[in-house]
């Protein structure tokens, strides 16, 4: 992390390939797009780094496994499918992470809108506007049989948007209750019509997309799917860009991944305010006023215990609505030369891929 530093002085074509920070290290050599080397920042309060110097490089993960294999990388981080893969010499680790995957599920019946810009758009699914069809695959699916099918059984059930910070709202949700989903749908005069194995309700058929953006996100949403045909409900996963998304993600489902240290990111995906205001903010439409009380009271708290207690009450009275279907914690995986000792004791859990990675304790690390 750098620091601010006087605007009289700052020059950023110097500061942004050779910045000078407080941290353990200090960046030796940057090649935009291709890699950084670290060396240690002899001055540092918390003493000097054992390893001498680090190389970070910017690689395909297809081509960063062939790297590995060939012994030129010490540590690389892997997809969850990546995990079957035997590289001598390295072992797979796996980091406790707040990264989440999940679904989102519109929940405004289909309609005209205007954005922010005035342009008319649509908005809404008429099948995941149903709370019962939500509540359904909340209910029916199995997490664990959905991470076993896509991710080689790596990653952990999540229900909610995080349970391993101060903030967290963990909740109790027993899934793969297939029965008594099914009843839901019943009770809400979702049937199987015409024998085909895909409930109906009118002339309305009880099937939406779910968009992906990546391989994993593919994966994840296709073994989300063959639990959700078992209860009636058909979902097309349509293996997507970021500008499908874009146009899709206000009319149908999308594989997002989510996963920050601050609660406020649960405003521009919950709040109402939020809705149309700018590009994958609260998508799901989600207009609840209780909801928002709750973020504007977490917002101006004057404690953190008020805070914490009024960020939990916005995620509880959020979920009762289901407007994500949360699936995976994913834990992050990395491939580790055997000869290297990462410190895996004074790891953090991991946020969602951008944020704090794996180097976040290099300062502690170590060759055996």
């Amino acid at each position: 992390m750098l620091g601010i530093v006087p605007a009289a002085s700052y020059d950023s074509k110097v500061f942004d390939q050779t910045p000078v920070g407080a941290g353990p290290w200090k960046i030796a050599q940057y090649t935009p797009n291709q890699q950084i080397i670290a060396v240690p920042n002899e001055h540092y309060y918390g003493g000097v780094a054992k390893i001498k110097k680090v190389t970070l490089v910017s690689m395909e993960a297809d081509a960063a496994i062939a790297a590995a294999k060939s012994g030129q990388l010490d540590v690389v981080m892997v997809d969850p499918n990546f995990a079957g893969e035997k590289i001598d010499g390295m072992n797979l680790q796996a980091f406790e992470t707040m990264d989440i995957r999940n679904i989102s599920l519109p929940v405004l019946p289909e309609r005209k809108v205007k954005n922010k810009e005035g342009k008319e758009v649509t908005a809404g699914n008429n099948v995941t506007s149903d709370l019962a069809v939500r509540k359904a695959l909340n209910l029916g699916v199995s997490r664990q049989k959905i991470i076993d099918n896509a991710f080689n059984g790596i990653g952990k059930p999540a229900v909610c948007f995080t349970k391993n910070l101060i903030w967290a709202a963990p909740e109790a949700v027993a899934d793969g209750k297939k029965e008594e989903a099914k009843a839901l749908l019943e009770q809400a005069g979702w049937t199987d019509q015409d024998g085909d194995g895909v409930r109906e309700k009118g002339d309305l058929k009880c099937t939406f997309k779910v968009v992906a953006t990546e391989t994993a996100r593919f994966q994840l949403a296709t073994a989300a799917a063959e639990e959700a045909k078992e209860l009636g409900i058909a979902i097309e996963v349509v293996n997507g860009t970021w500008d499908d998304v874009d146009k899709e993600s206000l009319t149908q489902g999308v594989v997002w991944g989510w996963g920050q240290y601050s609660p406020t990111v649960l405003t521009s995906l919950l709040d109402s305010k939020a809705f149309l205001s700018s590009a994958f903010s609260n998508v799901v439409g989600l207009t609840n006023g209780t909801v928002d009380g709750f973020i504007a009271a977490a917002l101006s708290a004057t404690t953190q215990e008020q805070a914490i207690e009024n960020w939990k009450k916005v995620q509880e009275t959020a979920n009762a609505q289901v407007p994500y279907l949360y699936l995976v914690n994913i834990e992050h995986c990395y491939f580790v030369s055997d000869k290297l000792d990462i410190s895996k004791d004074t790891q953090i859990p991991h946020p969602h891929g951008h944020g704090s990675p794996v180097i976040c304790n290099m300062v502690d690390w170590t060759l055996k």
